[in-house]
């Protein structure tokens, strides 16, 4: 810190004023400075492999220590971690019983599951305290592997103590019921947030989620966050829609006949440039570190011709699809089976991700507009229409009468059908006759007792069948509206909120997901039991429930 010189001492008042502006000039820089520091401090925040080492391989390999893989890497540390490695290096043996001990000792261990029940008779009054039990403060500071966000926000519930991109948009419908307006815009500007630091919305906010992100829901969160403040809020944001819509074309300027594919992006035979799920990294997921290496292992052994990289790069591809995991990126083998072994999520270009996409080029084009900027709305209006052709020509099967996934590998429809099919009549993609023939799809396949089931395929993932999750429930129910199926909409609308109902009565809780074919039993499936909550099923309770 500097300090004035005496011959300040004697300054004149006309003086005074230029020395107090130079002071606060001096000041602000600093603190821009701080802040500067900050967020290249957190910017270089290190995954908890680097962060711990050894000692990290050791606890997640050894699958007596916490069935679930989550559960350290989510740990904070009591001790600086160089004191924390430099204790475990002098450990006499790593016998199981020791290794626990030694974590125990020096970290805060999440409990697994341990959740908030209530026995109020009414469910939304039960969503509406749950706000505050979901609701997490600002964070002070990098605790263990959490991202600190700037303002409060909603978490998921059990097991998903950090906030998760596309969660939070359904999430949000029932806060905006509940009129918890404040919290809407604190998670929006947490999301700009994490744009502006890392360029990008993380899968959540840990470091171990910062290779990837998940279905690109922001537009759709500004837009709600408008349609409460007003149409300024989307000129407010425009920075960064900007930025994420950057992030998700990265690397399409490059991309020639030769290189066809870049990260996220793919240039397909006819010119169009479509996009694809992917993971900057080729290792194991941290939160699944033994999962994942027991799936490579497997999938060697059936495909010796296949690396550990590119097994590892599909596995994290589906979890920033939010899918993780389903038929959909899986192969169909000659028994009819789908193993996990055969993920190739990255050969696939997604209905859904590529209806996310046009929304957020549609977004850009309004508010481009809005700002009077009429050269890049007219840029943003042909961006859009080109990717409307693109979805109707590629992901559009006559023979299903479908929206599917397309493999550009094979150059053809994947075989899977599923509810991401339901996208482009939720962004009012398809034209009337394609939206009959999906309607007719729901009603005659998808449509169970308890909702809409995700696929067609009971396969033990749990984004297949017999699973049905809320945000699906939202996307295909708006989506019949759209197009005048209004009574197949308000059928399935009623039977999922009286499963979600039936199953609080039961139990007090609301849940992840559901088994939407037979209500006897629950969900399940995947590499995790079904977590209580929920944040995205109570939003879309709230906002269903409210018709």
């Amino acid at each position: 810190m500097f300090k004035l010189d005496n011959k300040y001492d004697h300054m004149t008042v006309a003086s005074a004023p230029r020395i107090l502006s130079l002071i606060l000039v001096f000041l602000t820089f600093s603190c821009a400075q701080v802040r500067e520091t900050t967020r290249e401090s957190e910017a270089t925040i290190l995954p908890p492999e680097e962060l711990y080492g050894d000692l990290f391989f050791e606890v997640q390999s050894n699958p007596e220590l916490f069935p679930d893989s989550k559960t350290f890497v989510d740990a904070v540390p009591i001790y600086d971690v160089e004191t924390i490695r430099e204790r475990y290096n002098q450990l006499p043996n790593t016998s199981t019983v020791n290794l626990y001990a030694f974590v125990e000792d020096h970290f805060l261990i999440p409990e697994s599951n341990n959740f908030y029940q209530t026995d109020s008779s009414s469910i939304k009054q039960h969503i509406t305290k749950l706000w505050e039990v979901l609701k997490r403060p600002s964070d002070e500071k990098l605790s263990g592997t959490l991202i600190p966000l700037p303002n409060p926000y909603i978490v998921p519930g059990g097991r998903f103590r950090e906030i998760y991109y596309w969660d939070s948009y359904f999430t949000m419908l029932g806060l905006q019921v509940d009129g918890e307006t404040e919290t809407i815009k604190n998670m929006v500007d947490n999301f700009s947030f994490l744009i502006n630091t890392y360029g990008f919305i993380p899968n959540g906010n840990r470091t171990y989620y910062l290779s990837r992100s998940q279905p690109p829901f922001y537009a759709k969160m500004v837009e709600l966050l408008s349609e409460i403040e007003g149409e300024q809020t989307l000129l407010d944001y425009l920075p960064v829609l900007e930025k994420e819509y950057a992030f998700w074309m990265a690397g399409s300027e490059g991309l020639t006949e030769a290189n066809a594919t870049s990260k996220r992006v793919v240039l397909m035979p006819g010119g169009e440039i479509l996009n694809r799920y992917w993971d900057e990294n080729s290792t194991p997921r941290p939160e699944s570190y033994r999962e994942d290496v027991e799936t490579a292992d497997e999938a060697l052994l059936d495909f010796p011709e296949k690396s550990r990289e590119e097994i590892y790069r599909n596995l994290r591809a589906a979890a920033e699809s939010g899918w993780d995991f389903s038929s959909r990126w899986l192969v169909r083998e000659q028994d009819s089976s789908f193993q996990l072994s055969t993920i190739h999520t990255t050969d696939i270009l997604p209905v859904d991700l590529n209806a996310l996409l046009y929304n957020l080029e549609s977004t850009l084009a309004r508010t481009y507009l809005l700002a009077g900027d009429l050269s890049k709305a007219e840029e943003f209006q042909i961006i859009k229409e080109d990717r409307k052709k693109a979805i109707n020509k590629y992901f559009w099967n006559n023979a299903e009468m479908y929206f599917m996934d397309y493999n550009f590998r094979d150059e053809k429809a994947t075989e899977v059908i599923s509810l991401a099919g339901l996208y482009p009549l939720f962004f009012e993609i398809a034209d009337s006759p394609q939206a009959d023939k999906v309607a007719m799809k729901v009603e005659d396949l998808f449509y169970k007792p308890g909702g809409v089931v995700t696929t067609l395929n009971n396969t033990g993932q749990q984004w297949d069948a017999p699973n049905g999750w809320a945000p699906l429930q939202w996307i295909t129910i708006e989506g019949l509206r759209n197009y005048g199926h209004g009574a197949l909409a308000t059928d399935i609308k009623n039977s999922w909120l009286q499963l979600n109902t039936r199953v609080y009565k039961r139990t007090y809780k609301l849940l992840e997901k559901y088994n939407v074919e037979d209500l006897s039993k629950e969900s399940g499936g995947g590499e995790y039991p079904t977590q209580d909550g929920f944040g995205w099923t109570n939003g879309v309770y709230q906002k269903l429930a409210k018709e």
